[in-house]
């Protein structure tokens, strides 16, 4: 099977929200250990022993709401902080006025900190300052002074929450731009190869038809003109191109990711095993194209080979087109350890200094895309050498060993 990629959603906070509930869990117990070693102090320790059974049962049964940002819905939050609020007020009751003055924890004691932290990771910052607030107004209430504990664990609360919540909103954001980034170069990956095959096949025949068609006359002049016309649009769109607004992401709370994914081959048909790149370089020769091979089969994964192959026929095509149907053309096949490499060359009037960026320019992909494109995807590279009046050289260079590498994740 082909590969490609696509994105998909996966919530960049997620470790976030795993390490939430095991706060939840480990504070609600130590809360409930803190109590039972100081029972004896308490005034109404029964208020304290069914608000514990209620913090237990409620934690418990929401962890699954703390799972992620979807589950945690804005009810649940509500819901969690007023179990946090009234912890801190009940502590009024259950304990003495002493203790309470002295500095005592209050009942639900740290694990309040955990339902901040919930606004935090869910709406950001600003969900951390109304929740930490409202944690901060009620344990100035309780304690009826503004001691300097009491402010010093508030201030605390506030500024982390605060903290956790803008990092969140910093992550998400990144991860929004990233996934965008990503979509971006996939979306130009495939622009390139289909601009290739375009460029292999309908271009090559529009301009061909233009030719023909100024060279008959009558009719056929007038049908070349409108292919000449055809052949420019063609070669704009598929030069320039649209990239899809992304759609990744609906929601602040999700994020994206990009993942290879398996693709049916174009054709079920096509050998997908090692193949002999010979093989598929033998229909190049002709008369006038000679063909030096190694003794021995020149073996690459499937898919690299027939690029390389089609590089050749679009190097070979540029020969017939630029030189003339005279020109003479030698392919040398190297097969070297490390890489195999191929050369195209010609005996025509070579290339003008500048000719293939102003070619690159006017949107003509010949050796931007069909060439250079191609290699790249391969790992590999295009270098082209030309002299005018001496002819044009196309060195193409594929690294064996990445592209064994390719071959053998494709055939899992």
């Amino acid at each position: 099977m082909a590969r490609r990629e696509k994105v998909l959603r996966m919530s960049v906070e997620l470790p976030m929200w795993r390490a939430l509930a095991g706060y939840r869990v480990l504070t609600m117990l130590y809360a409930v250990g803190f109590f039972a070693t100081a029972y004896d102090g308490f005034e109404r320790p029964w208020v304290a022993v069914v608000y514990y059974c209620v913090l237990f049962v409620w934690t418990v049964a929401t962890l699954p709401k703390v799972a992620n940002a979807a589950s945690c819905t804005k009810r649940f939050l509500a819901a969690d902080l007023v179990v946090a609020l009234t912890g801190i007020m009940l502590t009024t009751v259950a304990d003495s006025h002493e203790r309470i003055q002295s500095g005592g924890p209050t009942l639900p004691s740290i694990w309040t900190a955990g339902s901040v932290l919930a606004f935090a990771v869910k709406g950001g910052w600003r969900w951390a300052a109304f929740a930490s607030t409202a944690v901060a107004v009620t344990n100035l209430v309780e304690r009826g002074t503004p001691a300097r504990d009491t402010v010093h664990n508030v201030v605390l609360v506030w500024v982390a929450s605060i903290a956790i919540g803008y990092v969140v909103e910093v992550a998400r954001a990144s991860e929004r731009t990233l996934a965008r980034a990503l979509e971006i170069e996939a979306a130009t990956r495939e622009r390139e190869r289909l601009a290739r095959d375009i460029h292999d096949s309908v271009l090559q025949v529009l301009a061909m038809v233009q030719r023909r068609g100024a060279v008959i006359g009558g009719e056929a002049a007038e049908l070349g003109r409108m292919a000449g016309e055809q052949e420019v649009a063609l070669r704009t769109l598929v030069s320039g191109g649209l990239v899809p607004v992304s759609r990744v992401s609906e929601d602040a709370a999700d994020g994206a990711v990009v993942y290879a994914v398996d693709e049916p081959a174009p054709e079920p048909c096509e050998q997908d095993g090692p193949v002999d790149l010979r093989t598929l370089l033998a229909p190049f020769a002709a008369a006038r194209v000679n063909l030096a091979e190694p003794g021995a089969p020149v073996v690459l994964p499937a898919p690299a080979a027939r690029e390389l192959a089609a590089a050749v026929g679009a190097a070979l095509d540029n020969v017939r087109r630029h030189a003339g149907d005279d020109a003479r053309a030698w392919i040398l096949v190297e097969d070297e350890p490390d890489a195999v490499i191929v050369t195209v060359r010609d005996d025509g009037p070579g290339i003008p200094q500048g000719r293939l960026a102003q070619a690159e320019g006017e949107g003509r992909l010949g050796v931007a895309q069909s060439i250079r494109g191609r290699l790249r995807d391969l790992g590999g590279g295009a270098e082209v050498i030309s002299t005018p009046g001496q002819g044009t050289e196309v060195e193409l260079t594929v690294p064996r060993e990445k592209n064994v590498q390719r071959g053998k994740a494709g055939q899992r």
